[in-house]
């Protein structure tokens, strides 16, 4: 399955909001996160990072549903909490696309706004797969899976050799 790496801002922007969540949530990394997604007028005060950590623990759920129904349930949510009437555009000479809330907006509805609707589209076209949280015991990190075969389990390969380590170590009851 191949994305389109250019709709990638919204899920690829959760995943790493619940990692922070997962990590002990800092205003300052948050700040920097959305600097990275390039979101504009990313400043954030104490009230707007407390607003952001609350959303973002609601999208926690999204990576940890086990079902497609649990999930597009959960993303129902976002969508209905976090989404105006969505419309096309194509500012800065950028390729058309659509936006979820005015860019008028604050940055936190802006960011709700592009993670809920980012979702969406990316589990549609995952067909209600590939979002997830690493196996690894105690790895919060969160990661939206754009592999060839979909069947990512843990954030990076050094996570991955890590676990197969410790399985391998363990003893076979603990297997």
């Amino acid at each position: 399955m191949q994305f389109n790496h250019d709709n990638m801002t919204g899920p690829l922007l959760a995943a790493d909001l619940v990692t922070l969540v997962g990590q002990g949530w800092h205003e300052g990394a948050a700040a920097a996160t959305l600097a990275a997604h390039e979101i504009r007028r990313a400043e954030l005060d104490a009230v707007a990072g407390e607003r952001l950590r609350a959303w973002a623990e609601k999208i926690v759920p999204v990576f940890h549903a086990t079902t497609v129904d649990a999930r597009c349930t959960t993303i129902n949510r976002l969508l209905a909490a976090g989404t105006t009437i969505p419309y096309l555009t194509s500012h800065d000479a950028l390729r058309p696309h659509l936006h979820f809330a005015s860019e008028t907006q604050d940055v936190i509805a802006r960011v709700r706004a592009v993670t809920a609707g980012g979702l969406a589209l990316f589990v549609v076209e995952s067909e209600g797969a590939r979002l997830g949280v690493c196996r690894r015991e105690r790895c919060p990190v969160a990661f939206v899976d754009t592999s060839r075969n979909g069947r990512r389990a843990y954030c990076s390969a050094k996570c991955g050799n890590y676990d197969a380590v410790r399985r391998h170590r363990a003893p076979l009851s603990r297997r």
